[in-house]
């Protein structure tokens, strides 16, 4: 049985919104996959077949070092802060990255603490650190290292992360680096949610400290695998979350609603990838009483997008056409092949009073610059400009977090919490210890969290913002809010019923919020 099949309910088959099974329209969709071993449905656990790849014990770096242990010997730092080798300074277990939590270098005896404090603190304050003291006996210096010293005894990860992140911010490189040294020892690829999260967070925190401006994008470049590999790798996170589903499921039952009694239909789509959005509401419009509409696409596409489905939008057009053909559905499809920084009125090819308009934006509005990057703020130059169009709908789905103008470590912060939770879904459903769980977690996520951690300015694109302050630009550009359908809600609401109870979904000011546990990650609503 496909992965697709598995997930679909005999009631979203009849709401027309929801990804379809493969082997009917498999030259339109993803790649099919096979789930592997065990699915949480509900919270209870039931067994799958295999995933049909090979498992290597090679180990995993995002960044472009062919070792893992290579992106944290780059640079050591003396007590003043400054590079001191590029060299090894330190040998370190060739498991750094490949196994579970491992031995720190602190130990739990107490004189052995004092004995290391005493010395990092000498390091920091100088011989006459003792002249520091305070009424306890003890400086505010070394009262905080003692509670770093303790997380590190305890293995408190997510602690001795903050921490470090603390120090980095302070450009304290002293205890930077040696917190980096600590948690080399406490990350694995393959252990705890937080142990895999904290593997790429580090890599952030290391080349946040060892480059500025352009020289960080280049320390990130990722050897990324074949375009085929990492479109399985999409889609496979496509199938065993929902977040993907949630969003397109909302926006095309909005999309649905504002255009039942139309008969021409102009969708924008500002960032298309492979189309898969778009063959539940073909497929929808036409089961539609008194036959479908005529439907024009109008495509915007992205780089990413691109090299996974290993070629241009003319791909996608001919898939969605030949759905179309076989639905007796009338279809045009236009490729704008631009970035969503580029777009004008005239790429758009819009026909006025002739069609009516819907333009979706579905997890790319937080790509785009705005006031704190770019004069021009091209965030509310879309909005603006697809408010002149006047659409009949306009759909907005982004991931519900504030890493866009928020200052380095209340960045970090917010980063740890989301991913924490996006990395403990993630778990429920694949084995630790499973290759294709790795992939899925290095090129579909870790290179955004080393992005929000190590970059800054242009160099940082992943800005991500909560609804209300995607609330108050659609308000600021002319838009008012429409509150989604009954009929969404309930469609999404069984949607969530086929995976794990910790998932939630809530309705709040007329927009969908789906969250994992007490965590909100992607919200969605609707404008005109």
């Amino acid at each position: 049985m496909q992965a697709s099949e598995r997930f679909q309910s005999p009631a979203m088959s009849s709401a027309g919104l929801y990804y379809q099974p493969s082997q009917e329209f498999e030259p339109y969709c993803l790649p099919q996959f096979q789930l592997p071993h065990q699915l949480c449905y509900n919270g209870s656990v039931q067994e799958t077949s295999h995933f049909p790849f090979e498992i290597s014990s090679e180990q995993y770096c995002t960044l472009e070092s062919s070792s893992p242990n290579a992106i944290f010997s780059t640079y050591n730092f003396s007590p003043s802060g400054s590079p001191i080798s590029q060299q090894d300074s330190q040998s370190h277990p060739p498991d750094t990255y490949g196994s579970p939590l491992s031995s720190s270098c602190v130990t739990d005896d107490a004189n052995d603490i004092r004995h290391k404090l005493r010395e990092l603190e000498t390091a920091m304050l100088g011989p006459d650190s003792d002249n520091l003291m305070n009424i306890e006996g003890e400086s505010p210096e070394m009262d905080c290292l003692r509670k770093i010293m303790e997380a590190i005894s305890r293995a408190d990860l997510k602690q001795v992360l903050v921490a470090c992140a603390k120090a980095v911010s302070e450009n304290d490189h002293l205890i930077a680096q040696w917190l980096i040294d600590e948690l080399r020892h406490m990350v694995s690829v393959s252990g705890e949610p937080i142990q895999r999260l904290g593997a790429y967070m580090l890599e952030g925190l290391v080349a946040r400290l060892s480059s500025s401006g352009s020289s960080i994008c280049n320390a990130l470049r990722c050897k990324e695998p074949a375009s085929a590999d990492l479109l399985s790798y999409m889609h496979i996170l496509y199938e065993v979350c929902p977040y993907l589903k949630f969003g397109y499921m909302s926006a095309n039952g909005a999309i649905a609603e504002a255009m039942k009694d139309e008969n021409r239909v102009h969708i924008v789509d500002f960032q298309i990838g492979q189309g898969s959005q778009w063959v539940s509401l073909i497929q929808a419009f036409a089961a539609r009483p008194g036959g479908p509409p005529h439907i024009r696409i109008t495509a915007i596409d992205d780089s990413t997008s691109a090299y996974a489905r290993g070629g241009g939008l003319n791909i996608v057009g001919k898939r969605l056409s030949k759905l179309a053909e076989s639905f007796k559905v009338p279809f045009e499809f236009h490729a704008a092949a631009i970035s969503g920084c580029e777009v004008q009125v005239g790429d758009l090819g819009i026909r006025a009073g002739e069609e009516a308009l819907a333009v979706n934006f579905a997890f790319m509005l937080h790509h785009m610059p705005d006031e704190s990057v770019d004069t021009e703020n091209h965030r509310d130059r879309l909005l603006r400009m697809v408010k002149g169009l006047s659409p009949k709908v306009v759909t907005l789905v982004e991931q519900e977090a504030n890493t866009n103008t928020a200052p380095f470590f209340p960045r970090f912060l917010e980063t740890l919490d989301y991913y924490t939770a996006m990395f403990e879904s993630i778990d429920v459903t694949l084995q630790r210890d499973h290759k294709e769980r790795i992939n899925i977690e290095q090129h579909c996520l870790a290179k955004d969290v080393v992005n929000v951690i190590a970059c800054e300015g242009r160099e940082r694109v992943e800005r991500l913002e909560l609804l209300g302050k995607w609330r108050s630009r659609f308000v600021m550009a002319g838009f008012t809010q429409c509150p989604l359908s009954s009929l969404v809600n309930a469609t999404i609401k069984t949607l969530l019923e086929n995976y794990c109870k910790q998932y939630r979904l809530q309705v709040r000011d007329g927009a969908l919020y789906l969250g994992w546990m007490n965590r909100d990650l992607v919200a969605s609503c609707a404008w005109k």
